[in-house]
């Protein structure tokens, strides 16, 4: 006999259990990205044309005015590509986690499983069109004939980061969405308004951030990761501080994130 009970008090992870739904992950993971891409003509190639598009439109109006910014970087356009792929992965990431819970009320209410694979489901998702948008940038790369450096190593050690940052904060906003509506209009404007504090197409924010706030630039998770993801993949400058500093931060919003998240999840299938 097997009882289903739930078991009180903080949890963080309970990595025997989500390992044991492996599978119910994969086929979460894979349904997203089904359903994303249903009925489109031109089905996974959006994950390339969403960041290629932004990057055409930034190019062709601030390319010469930002030309000062890519010293060392000979094109801008490339530039811009490599900061997007990880920004719109980080973005639709959270946006699609934010919605996740209160999108799968059948599975909620009706079956039991843990409701974290929901938000890990949809972050999967969005790192499926990373990978794709990945590729896109190293056919750029060998277009532009850029050859990657050592640093290109640590790629896969961001990208890592940035699924822990996504994780963390996914989890946490798709909790509080089931708990208050207004964060399914807030979280899709705010991630709008996070762009432009985020480096994907500029590197230099001497000119429009006093020197003494710069320090701070970096608690701001997607800040360090970003920056140092563009870095590594076209051989530019590293930022430790800033990456130590936005790795923190993203590690805090996992741990915040799933003892929130386990916290109230009992309380789903009731509120939804």
């Amino acid at each position: 006999m097997t009882v289903i009970e739930y078991r009180p008090g903080w949890r963080l992870l309970d990595l025997r259990e989500l390992w044991r739904y492996r599978e119910l992950l994969f086929f979460l993971t894979w349904r997203d990205v089904k359903v994303r891409y249903k009925q489109t003509v031109l089905g996974a190639s959006w994950a390339v044309l969403q960041p290629f598009a932004t990057m055409l439109v930034f190019s062709l109006f601030f390319g010469r005015a930002a030309a000062h910014q890519t010293e060392g970087m000979p094109y801008y356009s490339l530039f811009v590509f490599a900061g997007l792929v990880p920004w719109y992965f980080l973005s639709n990431g959270i946006n699609s986690a934010s919605q996740s819970v209160i999108g799968s009320q059948n599975l909620v209410t009706k079956v039991f499983f843990p409701r974290l694979i929901i938000p890990l489901g949809a972050v999967g998702a969005s790192f499926v069109d990373f990978v794709i948008a990945f590729a896109m940038l190293l056919a750029m790369m060998v277009y532009y004939a850029v050859a990657p450096g050592w640093e290109l190593a640590l790629a896969p050690l961001l990208a890592l980061a940035l699924v822990i940052a996504a994780m963390g904060m996914g989890a946490l906003l798709s909790a509080l969405t089931v708990a208050y509506r207004d964060f399914r209009y807030v979280v899709p404007f705010m991630v709008q308004l996070w762009m432009f504090a985020t480096p994907s197409i500029y590197m230099d924010v001497s000119e429009v951030v006093s020197p003494r706030w710069q320090a701070l630039l970096p608690l701001n998770p997607a800040y360090g990761l970003i920056l140092n993801f563009r870095a590594a993949v076209l051989n530019g400058p590293l930022d430790l501080y800033a990456l130590a500093v936005s790795g923190a931060v993203s590690a805090v919003f996992l741990v915040v994130g799933c003892l929130y998240f386990r916290r109230v999840e009992r309380t789903f299938a009731d509120i939804i």
